[in-house]
């Protein structure tokens, strides 16, 4: 399993219709999970794996930054001019830093206008793949791997019978799960 892959080759042959138990596509098939995972994740313009990230930002003079990485876990550091802003007293009234999956909030601090002023260091993506992400993965590799040998064809006729094929990036079901993680706003 290379690193970023979404699943496993175990998963992915036992998905298959009849569940393949010969290793003599193995090489394939991980090089096919490796690109489906690639595709995912680019076409969610996201990182699934929790990973730490540092950003330099422009302050926009407020009380909140959405964060490019998501979702966001863990908070390092949070600097505003330089200052080193601590993390909040979930009471009331402290004074400090909060966040949630997408954002960071200050309380008694503002991200102060400015460019490139801001640096925040955090953690943020998944301990494990979410299982519908897993799925439509292993949805993306079963398909690509059925359809290997039809590329470039829009349909066939064998023996009196005729099949058309609809070349797509990928089937509805597993675009309607990547549209719920799609990342589209730009920070």
């Amino acid at each position: 399993m290379a690193a970023g892959d979404l699943t496993t080759l175990a998963n992915v042959k036992a998905y298959l219709s009849p569940p393949l138990t010969a290793t003599t596509d193995d090489a394939l098939l991980g090089r096919l999970i490796t690109a489906a995972s690639q595709f995912i994740q680019s076409w969610i313009n996201a990182t699934i794996a929790q990973a730490g990230y540092s950003e330099t930002r422009n302050g926009n003079g407020g009380t909140l930054l959405f964060l490019r990485n998501r979702p966001v876990t863990a908070v390092a550091s949070v600097l505003v001019d330089g200052v080193a802003i601590a993390a909040s007293n979930p009471a009331p009234m402290g004074a400090g830093f909060l966040f949630d999956d997408n954002a960071i909030y200050l309380k008694g601090y503002a991200f102060s206008k400015g460019a490139q002023n801001i640096t925040v260091q955090y953690t943020a993506g998944y301990a494990t793949t979410p299982p519908e992400l897993e799925q439509a993965c292993i949805a993306l590799v079963c398909l690509r791997y059925k359809e290997r040998d039809r590329i470039g064809q829009a349909s066939k006729s064998l023996a009196g019978e005729s099949a058309s094929f609809q070349p797509k990036d990928m089937p509805p079901d597993v675009a309607t799960v990547l549209d719920q993680y799609r990342n589209l706003v730009p920070v």
